[in-house]
Formats: structure tokens, C-alpha cells, sequence
């Protein structure tokens, strides 16, 4: 099986339109137009809680939202505690079972959900008291056994494990860790051992400490009168002990001493994930905040932002670059700029990135990109006045936040003020590179050379290494020489004797296979057959219906997608040709231009890595001799994009195996498809190459 099984499923996520706008002569803009907010009304409780309360009766439906606003909470040696409690709340109380709780917020249409710190609640405005009642009661009165909790831990030890190779998943837990550091909450890890420390005793505690109303907050928005919700509040929320919770310290999150790669080896990562960061300071009512939230716009808020434009339409990169600033009143935060690249371009990518943050603070934006940026966020705004949820979260904002009281009946005009020096300013503020941190998570043998070589301004950026927990370790070794005698052929010899022995092989003149995948909630359905005479035929269906037909017959063939036929060019017949090969190792064995490349990780496992052409490599189990995966470059839409196939759960059929597990990975699209049948020379007539 190939890497061409699935690859024109790919094509049907990346087709774009784009309308044509005339730009030529953009409208004069208009003064900021004045914002009024309707204000909330307000009431406390004696233990501290705050309520707003913001009617809008055009819809018969009322939500409840209950913020605890509190620092940020250290975890420690039993991170993981906070998941655990949160996943506890929300399961009935002291007073009503699970089982009750859930059937009778199914019954009445209704949504309770509810967290270590938070609280919310939807439903039909008559049945308001109820639901305000259960989420109190499920909020206030937990009920926490030692089956629940033990089913809880389960789960996240279960999660924990599902991400020992999710190249994404690391990626972004030790870019957290080096920024903030472990000792901080926002940069500790959780792990099999933290959690295992975790006890019944410790959910109880975490929650009694600080599940507490000195810092809560509860919003309730909808078709609801005032005094109604006062009265309610009042009788369900009273009985929330007064208490404040506790205070401790941290580190303080600081930047790198100077510009440094910090790498993360992952030898199963077909791509590299790419974070260049450092620590800012930055709060919501600080005078600058507008002007660098339109300058982290400009660089990377998206797809006419410079990071995308230059490493996915320029250079062709990536899928996209983006980059984020965030604000927090409790604690410096990171700056990054991000991006998953191909592996060949890792270096590349590292250094156009570092460029696009380095010009921004050295060079004005122009003003076409000012004007852009503040349309963008003038419109997200304007949008969002149209929710009645807005007006509820802009007035806990300017509670929590210490806003002034006119922050959003300004916004536009603040906005609009926004001047380049400004955006300049605040780039060079909040954007870094004297002491960057890049952080690469990737496949050591095929990025690390080409990286050690990036230099910025002159100075080349050294690296240092880290392992997926963020620990400092030694440099990768890949100088695993090769055994005597190893060579092409006695690989690819191995490789027919480990799935059926080369005779076997020969024999087949045809086969027929059929598979299934899922996208995005859809069943693929593959079938898919091949001859020795070059023969093809692929049928890709979503609920019975065909979305991708190619066939192959001999020099001839045509592709089928949704209803439209179109001939194979010369290129695209040789290329499926190659394809069409139920097993090319006996082809390669012929072939005079494949070489060994040497001994690579795939997964947990050493493969040898063969060079079938200059775009594509194969890798072959050491000990077993069975494929394990094709990776090659393919040009899609004028992008080179890496494309992996990946083999297992290998199973016999007629004497030969084959893998019934197919994993594609093509740039961010990932496919599983399980083989549900294979024919081995039967189930192939000549009609089906028609």
C-alpha cells in the first residue's frame, strides 16, 4: 500500500476560493462611533460574592456563569490535583445522585457544567429557578466518593499516556515549562507520579481552599427580572461559607540570558513544531495594550499578518504561522510566534520567524497594515456588541481587570487613535529577539545539523537540549554505524522474507483491498485494486457516495472528483505507475540508484532508511525487517509538503502480510485507515479498469 491511497483525499481540504474586491478606491473612514453599554445590575452577599445580573428578554433562555477569580494555583508535587477536582464537580451533590442530577438536567433541556474555580449553567427561563438551585447545590455540596475519584484518575493517567509521543502535545508542555519554569503554574507539568500522589483527601482539600466566594463573581444573563434573580441568588448562594483563599509565591517567569534554541528530539515527528517566545508584562488597563494587541496582529493574527505571509505564501513553509500576546494581572506572561514546518526547512523557518520579529520593532508598519489591523478589531468588536453575553463579560472585565469604568465606551476611539510610532513602541516593548527562546521539537537525525548552523545578526544561536519533560540532557548521537553486511539488498531481502518469502510475492498478479477511515465525523470508505500489469484502481466514498476516483490502465487513465473527469497527464500516469506495484521492493531490487542513509528511530523502534529517490525515503524494522513507514515531499498547490505513510498491525492473507493499520500524516490532516479486507489474486476483473 501506498502513500497515493489517501493523498487525493487531501486535495478535498485544500481547495480555496476568494472573492474579487475592488481595493483600488477604499471609503473614507468615518469618525469612531460612540458605544453604549447597557450596565449591569448589582448586588453582593455578606460572604463576598458579587452578582450582575443583565436582562435581555428576546429569548425565552437564561445562562449563569460563576467566575472565581483567583491567582494563579501552584500544584506542585500533586499537579494534576486541580484537573482531578474539576473533573469531580458537576456529578450530583450530598443531596441528589448523579444519575438524578443528570436525568433531570437532560430532562428539563438544560446544561450544568462545573470546575475547580468556575461554574455555569444554561436553560429555558422557566425553569431558571431550578437549574440556579442544582448548579448550587452541585457547586457548594459536592459529593465526592472514592469510585468516582478513582474512575477520574484513571482517565488522566489514561490521557497522560495517550500523549508520550504526541509530538504536539510535548511540544507545547516544554515550551510552557522553559518559559515560566516548573515551579510556576503555568509552566509545571503533570505526570503519572504527580497524580498518583493525588488522594481523595487532596481533591477535598484543594477544593475547600479554594472553591471559595471571597474573589467569585456570577454573571446572570437573559429573560429574567432583577429582583426575581436577587431573591434566588440570595436563597441558594448565602450558605457559601466566607473564606479567602490561600497565598503563596513563585518564581517569577524571566527570559533567556541571550538567544538560544532549546531542543526537544521526537524521532517519531514528521514535521517540527517551532515556538519563538519570551516573557512580557503586560495588563489590560495598561495605556499600550491596545497598541500591542494591533501590533501582534500585524506580525501574526492571521492570514494577511507578515509571519503567514511570508512562511506559508512566500516561502511555503508551513500551513500557517500565527503568533499570540496575553495579558494577565496576576503574572508576566509569554510572547510567541509559532508555526509547524516541514522538516527540511526547520533552519529556515527558525530564521525567517526571528526575521519578521526583529523588522516589526525595527521598521514602522505601513499604514495599509495599521488601517487592516484596526478594521479587524473595530469589526470584532462591533460583532460582539450583538451577543447579549458581551455586555456581561465586559462588565466583569472592568471589575476583575481594574479597568476604568468608560474601557469599551472608548474602545473604537482608543483604537482609531492608535498611531505607527505606538505599534512600533509596543513591538519593541513586547517582542524579543536579544533574548529569545526558541523552542524546536522535532526529529533530531533529519533538523538538528542544519540548525546548530542558524545565526541571527552574525551570531550563530546556540542549542541546548531538553527532554520531553523539559530537563536538560545530553545532545542526540545517531552515529549508530551499520552492522557488517548490511546492505540494499540484504534489507529489502529481509523485508519479502519477513512478510512471505520473494516467491510468494512474484505470484501475485492482482489484489483488491478495502478500508476505512474517519474525517472530521465522516466514514471513508477505500477501495482499492491492482494487477502486475500496471493496473489501478482507487474509489474513495463518504456515505456510499464516490469523491475520488483514479484509474490506471497501462499507459492510460483518468481521474474521477465529485462528478468531474479529467485524463492523466504523462506525469501522472508514471507517477501512479509507481504506485501501482503491489510490492515495489521487488522493482527496487532491480533498481541501481537506492542507497542505505544509515540507522533512524521510527517511534520506539530502529529502522534502516533506505533512499528510494531524491523525494522519497523508506524505513525498514531492524529486527523484524517489516516496513515501517514512506515518507516523502510532494508538491501540493505549489507547496512542498512532507507526506508520511506509516505500517502496522501486519496480518496474513493467502500466505502474505499485510499491514491492516495505514496512518497518513500530510502536513496538519491525519488519517487512520483499518484494512477490512484483502483479496490476494481474486475479487480483480478487467471492468474495473475501465
Amino acid at each position: 500500500m501506498k502513500k497515493y491511497i489517501v493523498f487525493s483525499v487531501l486535495s478535498m481540504c485544500m481547495v480555496f476560493s476568494y472573492a474579487q474586491i475592488d481595493r483600488s478606491n477604499p471609503p473614507k473612514p468615518g469618525p469612531a462611533p460612540e458605544i453604549n453599554l447597557k450596565e449591569p445590575a448589582r448586588f453582593e452577599l455578606n460572604n463576598g460574592l458579587k452578582v450582575m445580573v443583565v436582562e435581555n428578554h428576546k429569548l425565552p433562555r437564561v445562562s449563569m456563569h460563576l467566575t472565581i477569580d483567583n491567582p494563579p494555583i501552584l500544584q506542585g508535587k500533586k499537579a494534576g490535583v486541580a484537573d482531578l477536582t474539576s473533573s469531580l464537580l458537576g456529578k450530583g451533590s450530598k443531596t441528589i445522585s448523579k444519575e438524578d442530577f443528570y436525568e433531570e438536567v437532560d430532562f428539563l433541556g438544560a446544561s450544568i457544567g462545573i470546575g475547580d474555580q468556575s461554574a455555569s449553567a444554561s436553560c429555558l427561563s422557566k425553569y431558571f429557578p431550578r437549574i440556579l438551585e442544582l448548579m448550587a447545590d452541585a457547586a457548594l455540596n459536592p459529593n465526592f466518593t472514592q469510585e468516582e475519584f478513582d474512575k477520574e484518575k484513571d482517565r488522566i493517567l489514561t490521557g497522560i499516556k495517550s500523549e508520550e509521543k504526541d509530538v504536539s502535545a510535548i511540544a507545547t508542555r516544554v515550551q510552557l515549562a522553559l518559559a515560566y519554569g516548573q515551579n510556576h503554574p503555568y509552566g509545571e507539568i503533570t505526570t503519572e507520579a504527580t497524580v498518583n500522589s493525588v488522594t481523595l483527601a487532596d481533591v477535598e482539600q484543594h477544593y475547600r481552599s479554594y472553591f471559595v466566594p471571597a474573589n467569585a463573581y456570577l454573571v446572570i444573563l437573559g429573560d429574567v427580572d432583577y429582583e426575581t434573580a436577587k431573591e434566588l441568588v440570595t436563597t441558594y448562594f448565602t450558605p457559601w461559607s466566607k473564606a479567602t483563599p490561600p497565598t503563596f509565591s513563585y518564581a517569577k517567569p524571566a527570559d533567556a540570558q541571550y538567544n538560544q534554541i532549546n531542543f526537544v528530539d521526537m524521532p517519531n515527528a514528521v514535521q517540527s513544531e517551532v515556538a519563538v517566545q519570551n516573557i512580557t508584562e503586560l495588563q489590560m488597563k495598561d495605556e499600550d495594550y491596545l497598541a500591542a494587541l494591533l501590533a501582534n496582529r500585524i506580525l501574526g493574527g492571521g492570514s494577511q499578518a507578515r509571519l503567514f505571509k511570508n512562511l506559508r505564501e512566500d516561502k511555503a513553509y508551513t500551513y500557517g504561522s500565527y503568533s499570540g500576546i496575553r495579558a494577565n494581572k496576576y503574572s508576566p506572561m509569554r510572547f510567541n510566534a509559532y508555526a509547524q514546518v516541514r522538516n527540511a526547512v526547520t533552519d529556515s523557518s527558525v530564521v525567517q520567524i526571528l526575521k519578521e520579529i526583529d523588522s516589526i520593532g525595527k521598521h514602522p508598519v505601513s499604514k495599509e497594515e495599521l488601517a487592516n489591523a484596526k478594521a479587524k478589531y473595530a469589526g470584532n468588536f462591533v460583532m460582539a456588541l450583538e451577543k447579549p453575553e458581551t455586555v456581561a463579560n465586559y462588565a466583569l472585565n472592568i471589575q476583575t481587570e481594574g479597568l476604568p469604568s468608560d474601557f469599551y465606551k472608548t474602545y473604537l476611539e482608543r483604537i482609531d487613535a492608535i498611531t505607527i510610532e505606538d505599534v512600533q513602541k509596543a513591538a519593541q516593548k513586547y517582542f524579543s529577539t536579544s533574548n529569545a527562546r526558541i523552542v524546536v521539537t522535532g526529529k533530531g537525525s533529519e533538523v538538528l545539523e542544519n540548525l546548530e548552523n542558524v545565526s541571527l545578526n552574525g551570531k550563530k544561536v546556540p542549542v541546548l537540549y531538553y527532554d520531553a519533560y523539559a530537563s536538560k540532557t545530553e545532545k542526540p548521537d545517531y552515529s549508530t554505524p551499520l552492522p557488517e553486511g548490511v546492505t540494499v539488498t540484504s534489507i529489502l531481502e529481509k523485508y519479502m522474507e519477513a512478510i512471505g518469502g520473494k516467491s510468494k510475492l512474484e505470484n501475485v498478479e492482482s489484489y483488491a483491498l478495502t478500508a476505512e477511515a474517519e474525517m472530521q465525523g465522516m466514514t471513508l470508505e477505500l477501495e482499492m485494486k491492482k494487477t502486475s500489469s500496471y493496473q489501478f484502481m482507487q474509489d474513495i466514498k463518504v456515505m456510499g457516495n464516490s469523491v475520488q476516483k483514479q484509474v490506471l490502465d497501462g499507459d492510460k487513465g483518468y481521474a474521477m472528483a465529485q462528478g468531474q473527469r479529467k485524463d492523466l497527464t504523462p506525469e501522472e500516469i508514471e507517477r501512479i505507475k509507481e504506485e501501482s506495484a503491489a510490492f515495489p521492493e521487488l522493482h527496487y531490487l532491480a533498481a541501481g540508484n537506492i542507497t542505505v542513509e544509515g540507522i533512524e528511530p521510527v517511534g520506539d523502534k530502529k529502522a534502516y532508511k533506505l533512499k528510494i529517490t531524491e523525494n522519497k525515503h523508506c524505513y525498514y524494522d531492524v529486527e523484524t525487517g517489516l516496513k515501517l513507514q514512506e515518507v516523502s515531499i510532494e508538491d501540493v498547490q505549489g507547496q512542498a509538503m512532507t507526506n508520511t505513510l506509516a505500517f502496522d498491525d501486519y496480518q496474513e492473507v493467502s500466505g502474505i502480510k499485510f499491514p491492516f493499520k495505514m496512518t497518513q500524516i500530510f502536513g496538519p490532516q491525519n488519517f487512520e485507515f483499518m484494512v477490512k479486507e484483502i483479496k490476494v489474486n481474486e475479487g480483480v476483473s478487467p471492468a474495473d479498469f475501465e
